[in-house]
Protein backbone atom coordinates (compact mmCIF):
# COMPACT_ATOMS: atom_id res chain seq x y z
CA UNK A 1 0.00 0.00 0.00
CA UNK A 2 3.09 2.58 0.87
CA UNK A 3 4.96 1.38 -2.22
CA UNK A 4 0.98 2.11 -4.24
CA UNK A 5 0.58 5.90 -2.80
CA UNK A 6 4.37 6.23 -3.64
CA UNK A 7 4.21 5.39 -6.69
CA UNK A 8 1.05 7.84 -6.96
CA UNK A 9 2.83 10.87 -5.50
CA UNK A 10 5.56 10.23 -8.01
CA UNK A 11 3.28 10.51 -10.81
CA UNK A 12 1.63 13.16 -9.95
CA UNK A 13 5.16 15.24 -9.25
CA UNK A 14 6.10 14.39 -13.07
CA UNK A 15 2.61 15.32 -14.15
CA UNK A 16 2.85 18.74 -12.71
CA UNK A 17 6.31 19.16 -13.68
CA UNK A 18 5.85 18.25 -17.01
CA UNK A 19 2.62 20.47 -17.27
CA UNK A 20 4.45 23.28 -15.71
CA UNK A 21 7.08 23.07 -18.25
CA UNK A 22 4.31 23.23 -20.89
CA UNK A 23 2.51 26.38 -19.55
CA UNK A 24 6.15 27.94 -19.08
CA UNK A 25 7.31 26.99 -23.15
CA UNK A 26 3.39 28.34 -23.80
CA UNK A 27 3.71 31.78 -22.33
CA UNK A 28 7.46 32.10 -23.54
CA UNK A 29 6.16 31.90 -27.30
CA UNK A 30 3.21 34.00 -27.15
CA UNK A 31 5.27 36.90 -25.15
CA UNK A 32 7.63 36.37 -27.96
CA UNK A 33 4.82 37.92 -30.46
CA UNK A 34 5.17 42.01 -30.31
CA UNK A 35 1.25 42.19 -30.10
CA UNK A 36 1.35 40.63 -27.11
CA UNK A 37 3.77 43.25 -25.25
CA UNK A 38 1.80 45.89 -26.42
CA UNK A 39 -0.78 48.03 -23.32
CA UNK A 40 -3.69 49.80 -23.86
CA UNK A 41 -4.66 52.44 -21.69
CA UNK A 42 -5.68 55.94 -21.31
CA UNK A 43 -7.62 58.93 -19.13
CA UNK A 44 -11.08 60.47 -19.41
CA UNK A 45 -10.91 64.06 -18.25
CA UNK A 46 -14.44 65.72 -17.54
CA UNK A 47 -15.09 69.59 -16.48
CA UNK A 48 -17.12 72.35 -15.47
CA UNK A 49 -15.95 75.75 -15.31
CA UNK A 50 -18.63 77.90 -14.90
CA UNK A 51 -19.33 78.07 -11.09
CA UNK A 52 -18.82 81.81 -9.76
CA UNK A 53 -18.18 83.03 -13.08
CA UNK A 54 -18.26 86.30 -13.15
CA UNK A 55 -17.74 87.36 -17.22
CA UNK A 56 -19.24 85.17 -19.48
CA UNK A 57 -17.01 86.73 -22.67
CA UNK A 58 -13.31 85.82 -20.79
CA UNK A 59 -12.76 82.95 -23.14
CA UNK A 60 -9.62 81.06 -24.19
CA UNK A 61 -9.61 79.25 -27.60
CA UNK A 62 -6.01 77.38 -27.05
CA UNK A 63 -6.89 76.32 -23.37
CA UNK A 64 -10.37 74.86 -23.02
CA UNK A 65 -13.27 75.66 -25.34
CA UNK A 66 -15.93 75.78 -23.02
CA UNK A 67 -14.95 78.72 -20.83
CA UNK A 68 -17.23 81.05 -20.96
CA UNK A 69 -20.71 81.54 -22.71
CA UNK A 70 -22.58 78.60 -23.64
CA UNK A 71 -19.68 76.50 -21.99
CA UNK A 72 -21.55 73.43 -19.92
CA UNK A 73 -20.37 70.29 -18.96
CA UNK A 74 -17.38 69.49 -21.33
CA UNK A 75 -15.38 66.68 -21.99
CA UNK A 76 -11.57 68.03 -22.33
CA UNK A 77 -9.62 64.69 -23.41
CA UNK A 78 -10.97 61.21 -23.81
CA UNK A 79 -7.98 59.35 -24.50
CA UNK A 80 -7.06 55.77 -25.85
CA UNK A 81 -3.55 54.50 -26.59
CA UNK A 82 -1.50 51.62 -27.52
CA UNK A 83 1.71 51.52 -26.74
CA UNK A 84 4.85 49.00 -25.97
CA UNK A 85 7.98 47.40 -27.07
CA UNK A 86 8.33 45.83 -30.85
CA UNK A 87 11.60 44.71 -30.12
CA UNK A 88 14.47 45.21 -28.31
CA UNK A 89 15.07 47.98 -29.99
CA UNK A 90 11.90 49.34 -31.67
CA UNK A 91 8.90 51.11 -29.36
CA UNK A 92 5.78 52.31 -30.88
CA UNK A 93 3.23 54.26 -29.64
CA UNK A 94 -0.63 55.42 -30.91
CA UNK A 95 -2.74 57.68 -29.18
CA UNK A 96 -6.41 58.91 -30.44
CA UNK A 97 -8.76 61.62 -28.31
CA UNK A 98 -12.45 61.20 -28.46
CA UNK A 99 -13.11 64.24 -27.29
CA UNK A 100 -11.62 66.43 -30.78
CA UNK A 101 -13.71 69.23 -31.61
CA UNK A 102 -15.32 68.19 -34.90
CA UNK A 103 -17.27 71.76 -35.51
CA UNK A 104 -18.78 74.66 -33.54
CA UNK A 105 -21.51 72.37 -32.49
CA UNK A 106 -20.18 68.72 -32.53
CA UNK A 107 -17.46 68.98 -29.88
CA UNK A 108 -16.50 65.64 -29.35
CA UNK A 109 -15.29 63.22 -32.40
CA UNK A 110 -11.90 61.16 -33.01
CA UNK A 111 -8.47 62.95 -33.53
CA UNK A 112 -5.47 61.38 -34.35
CA UNK A 113 -2.92 62.65 -31.10
CA UNK A 114 0.74 60.56 -31.77
CA UNK A 115 1.53 58.03 -33.82
CA UNK A 116 5.60 57.68 -33.74
CA UNK A 117 7.64 54.81 -33.20
CA UNK A 118 11.27 54.50 -31.45
CA UNK A 119 14.59 53.79 -32.98
CA UNK A 120 17.47 52.80 -30.58
CA UNK A 121 20.92 53.02 -31.46
CA UNK A 122 21.75 50.32 -28.58
CA UNK A 123 20.39 47.87 -26.55
CA UNK A 124 20.29 50.19 -23.52
CA UNK A 125 18.03 52.77 -25.76
CA UNK A 126 20.00 55.44 -24.65
CA UNK A 127 20.15 57.07 -28.46
CA UNK A 128 17.19 56.68 -30.39
CA UNK A 129 15.30 58.63 -33.32
CA UNK A 130 11.02 59.41 -32.71
CA UNK A 131 9.99 59.33 -36.44
CA UNK A 132 6.31 60.07 -36.72
CA UNK A 133 3.81 62.61 -34.61
CA UNK A 134 4.90 63.50 -31.37
CA UNK A 135 5.41 66.39 -29.08
CA UNK A 136 7.68 68.62 -29.92
CA UNK A 137 10.71 68.84 -27.37
CA UNK A 138 10.40 72.64 -26.47
CA UNK A 139 8.88 73.49 -22.71
CA UNK A 140 8.64 71.30 -19.69
CA UNK A 141 4.69 72.05 -19.49
CA UNK A 142 4.32 71.34 -23.01
CA UNK A 143 5.79 67.98 -23.11
CA UNK A 144 4.64 66.83 -19.45
CA UNK A 145 0.99 64.90 -19.93
CA UNK A 146 -1.95 66.08 -19.38
CA UNK A 147 -3.25 63.90 -17.34
CA UNK A 148 0.02 64.82 -14.83
CA UNK A 149 -0.55 68.73 -14.98
CA UNK A 150 -1.59 70.11 -11.57
CA UNK A 151 -3.34 72.89 -13.78
CA UNK A 152 -6.29 72.72 -15.84
CA UNK A 153 -4.53 74.43 -18.77
CA UNK A 154 -0.82 75.25 -19.69
CA UNK A 155 0.67 78.49 -20.02
CA UNK A 156 -0.28 80.47 -23.10
CA UNK A 157 3.52 82.21 -22.88
CA UNK A 158 5.29 78.64 -23.44
CA UNK A 159 2.14 76.67 -25.56
CA UNK A 160 1.77 78.81 -27.94
CA UNK A 161 5.23 77.75 -29.43
CA UNK A 162 3.65 74.64 -30.78
CA UNK A 163 -0.06 74.15 -31.66
CA UNK A 164 -1.79 71.05 -30.25
CA UNK A 165 1.98 70.73 -28.40
CA UNK A 166 2.67 67.97 -31.50
CA UNK A 167 4.29 68.14 -35.03
CA UNK A 168 5.11 65.61 -37.77
CA UNK A 169 8.94 65.18 -37.54
CA UNK A 170 12.06 63.39 -36.34
CA UNK A 171 13.72 63.69 -33.50
CA UNK A 172 17.03 62.65 -31.86
CA UNK A 173 17.09 61.69 -28.09
CA UNK A 174 19.77 60.71 -25.88
CA UNK A 175 20.45 60.05 -21.96
CA UNK A 176 22.58 58.11 -20.02
CA UNK A 177 20.73 54.63 -18.34
CA UNK A 178 20.86 56.55 -14.90
CA UNK A 179 18.99 60.33 -16.29
CA UNK A 180 16.56 57.59 -18.11
CA UNK A 181 15.85 55.90 -15.37
CA UNK A 182 15.30 59.11 -12.94
CA UNK A 183 13.13 60.70 -15.85
CA UNK A 184 11.27 57.40 -15.28
CA UNK A 185 10.94 57.66 -12.10
CA UNK A 186 9.75 61.52 -11.95
CA UNK A 187 6.45 60.23 -14.06
CA UNK A 188 5.60 56.95 -12.34
CA UNK A 189 6.15 57.82 -8.44
CA UNK A 190 3.46 61.23 -8.91
CA UNK A 191 6.35 63.80 -8.80
CA UNK A 192 4.68 64.96 -12.05
CA UNK A 193 7.19 64.82 -14.50
CA UNK A 194 7.28 65.63 -17.97
CA UNK A 195 8.48 62.11 -19.18
CA UNK A 196 11.55 60.51 -21.27
CA UNK A 197 12.87 63.58 -23.67
CA UNK A 198 16.08 62.93 -23.31
CA UNK A 199 19.00 65.05 -21.86
CA UNK A 200 19.40 66.30 -24.98
CA UNK A 201 16.99 66.78 -28.23
CA UNK A 202 17.80 67.33 -31.73
CA UNK A 203 15.03 67.46 -34.19
CA UNK A 204 13.32 68.53 -37.51
CA UNK A 205 10.00 69.16 -38.09
CA UNK A 206 7.02 70.78 -40.05
CA UNK A 207 6.36 73.53 -38.11
CA UNK A 208 2.48 74.11 -39.12
CA UNK A 209 1.11 72.22 -36.04
CA UNK A 210 -0.31 68.46 -35.37
CA UNK A 211 -2.15 66.81 -37.93
CA UNK A 212 -1.41 69.98 -40.61
CA UNK A 213 0.46 69.83 -44.05
CA UNK A 214 3.93 71.76 -44.41
CA UNK A 215 3.06 74.68 -46.58
CA UNK A 216 6.08 76.71 -47.05
CA UNK A 217 8.76 74.36 -47.89
CA UNK A 218 10.56 75.64 -44.79
CA UNK A 219 10.97 72.88 -41.75
CA UNK A 220 11.28 73.93 -37.97
CA UNK A 221 14.36 72.85 -36.12
CA UNK A 222 14.65 72.20 -32.30
CA UNK A 223 16.66 71.72 -29.81
CA UNK A 224 17.09 70.81 -25.92
CA UNK A 225 19.37 69.86 -23.31
CA UNK A 226 17.85 69.24 -20.09
CA UNK A 227 19.61 67.67 -16.78
CA UNK A 228 18.15 66.23 -13.12
CA UNK A 229 20.02 66.51 -10.27
CA UNK A 230 19.74 64.45 -7.54
CA UNK A 231 20.61 65.83 -4.36
CA UNK A 232 21.96 64.31 -1.12
CA UNK A 233 18.64 64.30 0.77
CA UNK A 234 17.30 62.89 -2.76
CA UNK A 235 15.67 66.07 -3.86
CA UNK A 236 15.39 66.18 -7.38
CA UNK A 237 15.87 69.72 -9.23
CA UNK A 238 15.56 69.74 -12.98
CA UNK A 239 17.31 72.66 -15.24
CA UNK A 240 16.91 72.82 -18.99
CA UNK A 241 16.88 74.99 -21.97
CA UNK A 242 15.71 74.61 -25.42
CA UNK A 243 15.25 76.46 -28.69
CA UNK A 244 13.61 76.42 -32.37
CA UNK A 245 14.06 78.22 -35.65
CA UNK A 246 11.41 78.19 -38.52
CA UNK A 247 8.84 79.82 -40.60
CA UNK A 248 4.67 79.51 -40.01
CA UNK A 249 1.85 80.72 -42.55
CA UNK A 250 -0.41 82.35 -40.39
CA UNK A 251 -4.79 82.66 -41.37
CA UNK A 252 -5.78 85.78 -41.96
CA UNK A 253 -9.14 87.36 -42.02
CA UNK A 254 -10.04 89.71 -44.59
CA UNK A 255 -10.01 92.75 -42.64
CA UNK A 256 -6.31 92.70 -42.16
CA UNK A 257 -4.36 95.12 -44.11
CA UNK A 258 -1.49 93.23 -44.27
CA UNK A 259 -1.42 90.23 -46.76
CA UNK A 260 1.25 88.96 -45.71
CA UNK A 261 1.08 84.77 -44.37
CA UNK A 262 4.68 83.65 -44.05
CA UNK A 263 6.46 84.38 -40.67
CA UNK A 264 9.40 83.76 -38.95
CA UNK A 265 9.14 82.12 -36.14
CA UNK A 266 11.88 81.30 -33.52
CA UNK A 267 12.02 81.28 -29.54
CA UNK A 268 14.25 80.32 -26.76
CA UNK A 269 13.03 79.38 -22.79
CA UNK A 270 14.78 78.26 -19.59
CA UNK A 271 12.73 75.68 -17.26
CA UNK A 272 13.59 74.88 -14.16
CA UNK A 273 11.72 72.21 -11.54
CA UNK A 274 11.98 72.01 -8.04
CA UNK A 275 9.79 68.38 -7.57
CA UNK A 276 7.80 68.31 -4.97
CA UNK A 277 9.34 66.05 -2.05
CA UNK A 278 7.17 67.90 -0.56
CA UNK A 279 7.96 71.42 -1.79
CA UNK A 280 7.90 71.84 -5.05
CA UNK A 281 8.55 74.94 -7.39
CA UNK A 282 8.41 75.14 -11.35
CA UNK A 283 9.04 77.98 -13.54
CA UNK A 284 9.76 78.52 -17.44
CA UNK A 285 10.09 81.86 -19.09
CA UNK A 286 10.35 82.47 -23.15
CA UNK A 287 11.91 84.93 -25.37
CA UNK A 288 11.63 85.19 -29.64
CA UNK A 289 10.12 86.99 -32.49
CA UNK A 290 6.54 85.89 -34.42
CA UNK A 291 3.76 87.50 -36.07
CA UNK A 292 1.68 89.37 -33.90
CA UNK A 293 -1.41 91.53 -34.68
CA UNK A 294 -1.45 95.22 -34.24
CA UNK A 295 -4.79 96.53 -33.78
CA UNK A 296 -2.67 100.17 -34.18
CA UNK A 297 -2.78 99.54 -37.66
CA UNK A 298 -4.70 96.78 -38.00
CA UNK A 299 -2.56 94.52 -39.84
CA UNK A 300 -0.21 91.39 -38.57
CA UNK A 301 3.51 92.76 -37.85
CA UNK A 302 6.72 90.50 -37.01
CA UNK A 303 7.47 91.31 -33.00
CA UNK A 304 8.82 90.68 -30.10
CA UNK A 305 7.08 87.97 -27.35
CA UNK A 306 8.06 87.50 -23.99
CA UNK A 307 6.54 85.35 -21.20
CA UNK A 308 6.40 82.16 -18.44
CA UNK A 309 4.95 81.47 -15.41
CA UNK A 310 5.68 80.13 -12.06
CA UNK A 311 4.27 77.52 -9.50
CA UNK A 312 4.50 76.69 -6.07
CA UNK A 313 2.63 73.36 -4.79
CA UNK A 314 3.23 71.19 -1.47
CA UNK A 315 2.91 67.57 -2.27
CA UNK A 316 0.70 65.54 0.88
CA UNK A 317 1.22 61.62 1.14
CA UNK A 318 -1.50 60.15 3.12
CA UNK A 319 -2.77 56.33 4.05
CA UNK A 320 -5.06 56.39 1.26
CA UNK A 321 -4.38 59.94 -0.85
CA UNK A 322 -2.31 62.21 -2.16
CA UNK A 323 -2.94 66.38 -2.54
CA UNK A 324 -1.31 68.86 -3.73
CA UNK A 325 -2.35 72.31 -3.11
CA UNK A 326 -0.79 74.66 -5.65
CA UNK A 327 -0.92 78.42 -7.00
CA UNK A 328 0.21 79.56 -10.69
CA UNK A 329 0.44 82.60 -11.93
CA UNK A 330 1.10 83.50 -16.21
CA UNK A 331 2.25 86.27 -18.15
CA UNK A 332 2.06 86.09 -22.12
CA UNK A 333 2.72 89.29 -24.17
CA UNK A 334 3.05 87.90 -27.44
CA UNK A 335 0.97 86.92 -30.62
CA UNK A 336 -0.62 83.15 -31.09
CA UNK A 337 0.58 82.21 -34.95
CA UNK A 338 -2.08 79.42 -35.20
CA UNK A 339 -4.91 81.48 -34.84
CA UNK A 340 -6.38 84.10 -36.98
CA UNK A 341 -4.25 87.12 -37.89
CA UNK A 342 -1.87 85.93 -35.44
CA UNK A 343 -4.22 87.33 -32.72
CA UNK A 344 -2.48 89.79 -30.50
CA UNK A 345 -2.53 88.70 -26.68
CA UNK A 346 -1.79 90.26 -22.97
CA UNK A 347 -2.40 87.88 -20.61
CA UNK A 348 -2.10 87.60 -16.72
CA UNK A 349 -3.86 85.06 -14.99
CA UNK A 350 -3.85 83.58 -11.18
CA UNK A 351 -4.70 80.07 -10.58
CA UNK A 352 -4.98 78.96 -6.70
CA UNK A 353 -6.34 75.42 -6.19
CA UNK A 354 -5.49 71.76 -5.25
CA UNK A 355 -5.22 68.09 -6.94
CA UNK A 356 -6.96 65.35 -5.39
CA UNK A 357 -5.50 61.98 -6.06
CA UNK A 358 -8.59 59.21 -4.59
CA UNK A 359 -6.51 56.23 -6.08
CA UNK A 360 -4.07 55.46 -8.96
CA UNK A 361 -7.23 56.02 -10.65
CA UNK A 362 -9.19 58.94 -10.07
CA UNK A 363 -8.64 62.12 -9.58
CA UNK A 364 -10.02 65.79 -8.92
CA UNK A 365 -9.05 69.10 -9.50
CA UNK A 366 -10.06 72.09 -8.36
CA UNK A 367 -8.87 76.06 -8.64
CA UNK A 368 -9.96 78.98 -8.62
CA UNK A 369 -8.86 81.44 -11.63
CA UNK A 370 -8.39 85.08 -11.84
CA UNK A 371 -7.92 86.19 -15.03
CA UNK A 372 -7.27 89.31 -16.87
CA UNK A 373 -6.77 88.80 -20.36
CA UNK A 374 -6.44 90.90 -24.10
CA UNK A 375 -6.85 89.50 -27.00
CA UNK A 376 -7.72 90.89 -30.35
CA UNK A 377 -7.52 90.67 -33.64
CA UNK A 378 -8.60 92.29 -37.33
CA UNK A 379 -12.40 90.86 -36.20
CA UNK A 380 -12.32 91.73 -33.02
CA UNK A 381 -9.73 94.96 -32.65
CA UNK A 382 -10.74 95.67 -28.63
CA UNK A 383 -11.12 93.03 -26.34
CA UNK A 384 -10.21 93.34 -22.90
CA UNK A 385 -11.64 91.23 -20.49
CA UNK A 386 -11.48 90.19 -17.10
CA UNK A 387 -13.12 88.01 -14.52
CA UNK A 388 -13.22 85.39 -12.13
CA UNK A 389 -14.44 81.12 -12.11
CA UNK A 390 -14.45 78.28 -10.27
CA UNK A 391 -13.61 75.41 -12.29
CA UNK A 392 -13.65 71.65 -11.62
CA UNK A 393 -11.99 68.70 -12.93
CA UNK A 394 -12.82 65.03 -12.23
CA UNK A 395 -10.34 62.44 -14.10
CA UNK A 396 -10.24 58.55 -14.34
CA UNK A 397 -6.84 56.82 -15.29
CA UNK A 398 -7.28 53.33 -16.98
Amino acid sequence: MKNYLTSIAMMLIITFVCTTKSKAQEITEISSNWYERMRLGGYTQLRYNRLFETNENLKCEQCDKSLGKDGGFFLRRARIRLAGNVSKRMYAYLQFDMATGVSSSVIHGLGLKDAYFDLALDDERTARFRIGQSKVPYGFENMQSSSNRLALDRNDAINSAAKDERDLGVFFYYAPVDVRQRLSYLTRSGLKGSGDYGMFALGAYNGQGAGRSETNDNLHVVSRFTYPFQLKNEQIIEAGIQAYKGKYNIPISDENLNRQTLWDDERIAASLIVYPQPFGFQAEYNIGKGPQFNTKTMSTELQNLKGGYAQLMYRIQTDKNVIIPFIKYQYYDGGKKFETDARSYLVKDLEVGFELVINKYFEIVMLYMLSDRTFEDALKPVNHQQGNALRIQLQANY
